[in-house]
């Protein structure tokens, strides 16, 4: 399951909800027909009639006043990955096809696997634990061309070139000795 989006709150009194999308083009939310919530047991039938400050207000099948429709703020939204239409470019990926994948430097080392991806507004940012240490080790790599030459979805890896000093960290004596 995929997440595409959350309810943010009610809009009004007859039960519609914002819902902040992850989809590319926030009103395509409803594309995907019928969303889930994360236990698979809730099904959201949802048809967009507006934006609100970029966010999409939807009306959900079930749904007519705002006590109901506040109830569902906080909701998760999902869709099966088979769902979902099939990338156009072969450098366009979705974040779940790159969680899990084995992560190699270009010269073959296994560094680590991928546990998620963040975009903090500056583009996408790589999670990855290293081969050997937990989550709360892990580190943050820009997904970009030059950082990961190479993503193998089917082979189930991807390469990554940060350069020679990307992981060293520098001492912190050495940074104030020049005072």
């Amino acid at each position: 399951m995929l997440l595409l989006g959350v309810i943010v709150g009610a809009k009004g009194i007859k039960g519609e909800v914002k819902i902040k999308s992850f989809t590319e083009a926030p009103e395509d939310i409803a594309a995907y027909g019928p969303l889930q919530d994360a236990s698979g047991k809730t099904t959201f039938d949802i048809k967009v009639v507006g934006l609100s400050k970029g966010l999409p207000v939807v009306r959900i099948a079930g749904i007519s006043d705002r006590n109901a429709a506040e109830a569902l703020k906080g909701t998760e939204l999902f869709v099966a990955r088979e769902r979902l239409p099939e990338t156009e470019d072969a450098e366009e990926y979705y974040h779940a096809d790159l969680i899990g994948l084995s992560v190699f430097f270009k010269e073959g080392t296994k560094f680590g696997t991928v546990l998620r991806l963040f975009d903090f507004g500056a583009g996408d940012m790589l999670e990855i634990v290293p081969q050997g240490k937990g989550a709360r080790e892990a580190v943050l790599l820009p997904f970009t061309a030059e950082m990961v030459p190479e993503v193998d979805v089917a082979g189930g890896r991807m390469v990554i070139d940060p350069g020679e000093d990307f992981f060293v960290v520098p001492n912190r004596s050495e940074e104030t000795s020049g005072e």
